[in-house]
C-alpha cells in the first residue's frame, strides 16, 4: 500500500488494517501457548501484539478494546513472570477476548456507540473472568465462546489485498506500512490479470522465433545440397575438358555459394542467441508476473487451527492442527477457492476419523489425534493433502451402505476393489453418518468439495488404512492462468484436452470393440466404456479412415466416462489460457483458447460441457458407428531413420541397410549435422556413432534425451568400442541400445531397428 493509499484511509480504517493482522497473531500464539504454556517467544509476541492494539485502539477512542488489551497484556506479562500459569481455562478466556476484539473491530462505524451502552455486560463480563485469570481464582471450563455454531470456522473478516509479511510474528504495523511505502504498492486484481496475460502474451511470441530458425537452417541445408551438387558437376566437368568460360562461371557460382553459406551460418547463430535471449527474458518476465499472483500456502489456511481446536473441544475429542508446506507458493484464485472444501475435510476428519481419548487410549494411540494439512509442489502440479490418523474408513459399512442405498447390487459390490468403493463418498447425497447434526449427516459434503476441486482443473483421491486413518490427495495446477493439456487433431483442427479430466488415452484396435444395444462399447478397467467420435460431437463431419487402430481419449468419472476418438495424438503441452472474448458468450464444448508456439490457435475443450453433449446425442440415439480398417485402401507410410556418422562407408553401409529392409533413410556427418536434422525433421529412430567431430554420439543422445519433444525419440548407439564402460557409457546417455561395430552383421542393425520401431511400414 502506497503512502498516498494510507493518506486516504480515516483513522478508524487504519486502526481496523492493524487489528487484522494482530488478531492473527493472538490466535496463532494462543493456540501454541496451549500446548506449550511457558514458550517465552509466543508469551512476547502475544503481550507486544496487545499492547500495541491498547495503543491504537486509545488513538481513535475505542475505550472497550483499550480495558480488553490492557487486561490482556497484563496476563501475558503475568504469565512470562510465572505468576500465572494459561493453561486450557486461561486460553479459553483470552481466546473469548480475542473474538470480542473482532466483532468490535468489525463493527460498522454508526454502531461502534452500541459498545458503550447494551453490550457493556458482555465486556463486563469478559473484564471480570480475566481479572480471574490474572489473580490464580479462575476454575472450570468455558463453554464455547462463538456466536456461529461449533463446526464453523472462527475467521477474521475478509481482509483487503495487503501487501506481503515481512515478520514472522505480525503484519507490518500502521507505521511500518508508512516507512514502507516506497517498497509496496496495491494493485488491484484486474491489473494482475492483465500483466499476467501480456506476459502471457509475450512468451507465446518468443516462440515464434523457433520456427523461423528452424527454416533458415532448412535454407542452410539446401545451400549445403547445392555445393556439393555443384562439386559433383565441377568433378564432371573436369574430366571433359570443359570450356574456360564455363570453367570461370562454375568456379564464380562455388564461390559465391559459400559466401552465401558463411552468411546463413553467421545468421543462424544470431537468431539462435536471439532466440535465446528472447526466451529467456519472456520466461522472466512471465514467472515475475505469475508470482505476483501467488501467496503462501498459510495465508488460506491460517482460521483452521483454531477451528480444529474448537471443533475438536465441542466433540469431546482432543486434536490438534498440523500444517506443513506454509510457503509452498499457491495461485491467489485457488488458495481462495480451496477455503471450503479444506474446510469440509478437516471437519469431516474430526467428526468421522478422530476417535474419542478413551478409544485411542485403548487401541495404543495417544489421546490426542493428529489432523494434518500438507502443501507442496510434485511434477508440475500442487498437490495438498489433508489426512488423520484416526481409525479409518469402514468399508464394511460403506458397502452395506451403497446396496441400501440402492446404488448397485450386493453381488457387484462385493467385486469392487477398495478404490472404487471410495468414490462412493464422492456421489450427491451420500453419507456414513445416521444421525443429522450441526456438523456432519445431511449428505451435503463431499461431492460438493469434488465440484470445487474441478472448478480449478483439479482432482481428488481418497485412500485409506483401517485403525490408521484417512487421506485425501489434492491435485490441483500451480496456477488458473497455464493448464496442462494433451493435444490431439480432430478434423484438421488441433484442440486441447486439460490432463486433469482424462482418465487415459490409448490405441484402441477395431477388433476390440464391442456392439452392445446398437451401441459401440470396449473395455476399460472391467467397465464397458461408450465409444463416441469427437468428430460427431464437435459438430465436424467424419475424417477418412487413416489407421486400423482408433486413437481415443477417456475422459469423465470412472463410473460413467465416454471414450473419444480423435484422428491422432499431438503431445502434452504446457498452454497459456486465454479466455475467449466475452461477447462470444458461452461457446458448446469449448473454454478457452490457447496459441502455439508458432503462433497458431488452438481451443481447450470444456470436458464437463463435451460430456453434457455427449449425454445429449445418446440420449437421442444419434451416435454415428465408427469405421476404419484395412480396406479402408490406405497407402502406407516408411519409417524415418536418421544415420549419424563421420565416415562415409559406414554412413553409406547403415544407409543401404535400412533402406532395403524398407525404411525411409536420412544421413548426417557428425553430431552437430545430426542434431540440426533431428531438431527439424521428423523420424522415428536415430543411428548413430560415438566418436565423431564437433559433438559426439554422447553429446547427441544427451541432447536428444533432455529436449520435451524429441526424449521419447529411440535412440541406436553403433560404435567400434565394445568395452563394458563404454556401453554402459553410452545407456547412462539415454541410448535405447548399443550395437558394435565389431559384431556387426547384415541382418543385426535391421533386427535392432525392428525391435525399437518396429517394421519399416507405418
Amino acid at each position: 500500500m502506497s503512502a498516498r493509499d494510507l493518506s486516504e484511509l480515516s483513522m478508524l480504517d487504519l486502526f481496523r488494517l492493524d487489528a487484522e493482522s494482530q488478531i492473527q497473531v493472538l490466535t496463532t500464539g494462543l493456540l501454541a501457548l496451549e500446548r506449550n504454556p511457558v514458550a517465552a517467544d509466543q508469551l512476547e509476541v502475544c503481550m507486544r501484539a496487545a499492547h500495541s492494539l491498547k495503543g491504537a485502539a486509545r488513538i481513535v477512542g475505542l475505550d472497550v478494546i483499550v480495558s480488553l488489551m490492557h487486561k490482556m497484556e497484563d496476563c501475558f506479562v503475568a504469565a512470562q513472570r510465572s505468576a500465572i500459569s494459561l493453561r486450557q481455562p486461561q486460553i479459553d478466556v483470552l481466546l473469548h477476548g480475542v473474538d470480542l476484539l473482532n466483532r468490535v473491530t468489525n463493527t460498522p462505524e454508526s454502531e461502534l456507540g452500541t459498545w458503550t451502552g447494551s453490550q457493556d455486560t458482555e465486556v463486563r463480563g469478559l473484564l471480570e473472568k480475566l481479572a480471574a485469570v490474572l489473580d490464580g481464582s479462575l476454575e472450570g471450563e468455558l463453554t464455547p465462546v462463538n456466536d456461529s455454531p461449533p463446526a464453523a470456522a472462527v475467521t477474521a473478516p475478509t481482509p483487503t489485498p495487503a501487501p506481503a509479511q515481512t515478520s514472522e510474528s505480525s503484519a507490518p504495523s500502521t507505521a511500518q506500512a508508512r516507512d514502507g511505502a516506497e517498497r509496496v504498492l496495491r494493485v488491484t486484481a484486474d491489473n494482475l490479470n492483465r500483466l499476467l496475460g501480456l506476459a502471457g502474451e509475450s512468451l507465446v511470441e518468443s516462440r515464434w522465433l523457433k520456427p523461423f530458425s528452424e527454416s533458415v537452417l532448412r535454407v542452410k541445408r539446401l545451400n549445403d545440397d547445392t555445393g556439393k551438387t555443384l562439386e559433383s558437376l565441377r568433378e564432371v566437368l573436369s574430366q571433359q575438358a570443359p570450356h574456360a568460360r564455363i570453367a570461370a562461371l562454375l568456379a564464380e557460382a562455388q564461390h559465391r555459394l559459400h559466401e552465401c553459406r558463411q552468411l546463413l551460418s553467421q545468421r543462424f547463430t544470431e537468431i539462435e542467441m536471439f532466440d535465446s535471449r528472447s526466451n529467456n527474458l519472456a520466461h522472466r518476465l512471465y514467472d515475475a508476473a505469475l508470482a505476483c499472483r501467488m501467496r503462501p500456502f498459510e495465508d488460506g489456511v491460517r482460521a483452521f487451527p483454531r477451528m480444529v481446536r474448537d471443533l475438536g473441544r465441542t466433540l469431546g475429542k482432543q486434536v490438534r492442527l498440523e500444517i506443513v508446506g506454509e510457503t509452498t507458493q499457491v495461485d491467489r484464485d485457488i488458495l481462495e477457492k480451496l477455503d471450503a472444501p479444506l474446510g469440509h475435510l478437516l471437519r469431516n476428519a474430526i467428526d468421522h476419523g478422530i476417535e474419542s481419548p478413551e478409544q485411542r487410549l485403548s487401541t495404543g494411540k495417544p489421546a490426542e489425534g493428529v489432523v494434518r494439512l500438507e502443501a507442496r509442489h510434485s511434477a508440475g502440479v500442487l498437490q495438498i493433502i489433508a489426512s488423520d490418523d484416526g481409525h479409518g474408513m469402514d468399508l464394511e459399512r460403506l458397502k452395506t451402505t451403497i446396496v441400501q442405498r440402492k446404488l448397485t447390487n450386493a453381488e457387484t459390490v462385493a467385486k469392487l476393489s477398495e478404490a472404487e468403493l471410495l468414490e462412493f463418498l464422492f456421489l450427491p447425497g451420500f453419507s456414513l453418518k445416521e444421525t443429522v447434526t450441526e456438523i456432519s449427516g445431511r449428505g451435503v459434503g463431499l461431492d460438493v468439495v469434488q465440484n470445487m476441486i474441478k472448478q480449478v482443473r483439479g482432482t481428488i483421491r481418497v485412500s485409506s488404512q483401517p485403525g490408521k486413518g484417512a487421506r485425501f490427495l489434492l491435485q490441483l495446477p500451480l496456477t488458473l492462468s497455464v493448464v496442462r493439456t494433451l493435444l490431439v487433431e480432430i478434423g484438421g483442427e488441433a484442440y486441447a484436452f486439460p490432463l486433469a479430466h482424462i482418465l487415459r488415452t490409448m490405441r484402441l484396435p477395431k477388433r476390440d470393440i464391442e456392439l452392445m444395444e446398437g451401441r459401440q462399447h470396449f473395455q476399460f478397467e472391467r467397465r464397458a466404456i461408450g465409444l463416441v467420435s469427437a468428430h460427431q460431437v464437435l459438430g465436424g463431419s467424419e475424417p477418412q479412415s487413416v489407421d486400423e487402430d482408433f486413437a481415443v481419449v477417456i475422459v469423465g468419472e470412472p463410473g460413467s466416462a465416454y471414450g473419444l476418438v480423435v484422428d491422432r495424438f499431438l503431445g502434452e503441452r504446457e498452454l497459456v489460457v486465454q479466455p475467449l472474448d466475452s461477447r462470444l458468450g458461452k461457446v458448446k464444448d469449448i473454454a478457452a483458447g490457447a496459441l502455439m508456439e508458432d503462433g497458431s490457435p488452438v481451443l481447450i475443450l470444456d470436458i464437463e460441457d463435451l460430456l453434457r453433449s455427449v449425454d445429449r446425442i445418446v440420449s437421442l440415439g444419434a451416435l454415428n458407428k465408427l469405421e476404419r480398417g484395412a480396406d479402408s485402401g490406405r497407402q502406407k507410410t516408411r519409417k524415418r531413420v536418421l544415420v549419424v556418422d563421420d565416415s562415409l562407408t559406414v554412413r553409406e553401409l547403415e544407409r543401404k541397410l535400412l533402406d532395403q529392409g524398407g525404411y525411409e533413410v536420412e544421413v548426417a556427418v557428425d553430431g552437430m549435422d545430426g542434431w540440426n536434422a533431428v531438431r527439424t525433421g521428423n523420424f522415428d529412430l536415430v543411428v548413430t556413432d560415438i566418436d565423431m567431430p564437433r559433438m559426439d554420439g554422447i553429446e547427441l543422445v544427451s541432447l536428444i534425451k533432455q529436449d520435451t519433444h524429441l526424449k521419447s525419440l529411440p535412440v541406436m548407439i553403433v560404435s567400434y568400442k565394445d568395452r563394458e564402460e563404454d556401453r554402459r557409457r553410452g545407456l547412462d546417455a539415454g541410448a535405447d541400445y548399443y550395437l558394435t561395430k565389431s559384431s556387426f552383421q547384415d541382418e543385426t542393425l535391421l533386427r535392432a531397428a525392428v525391435d525399437l520401431i518396429g517394421a519399416a511400414s507405418a
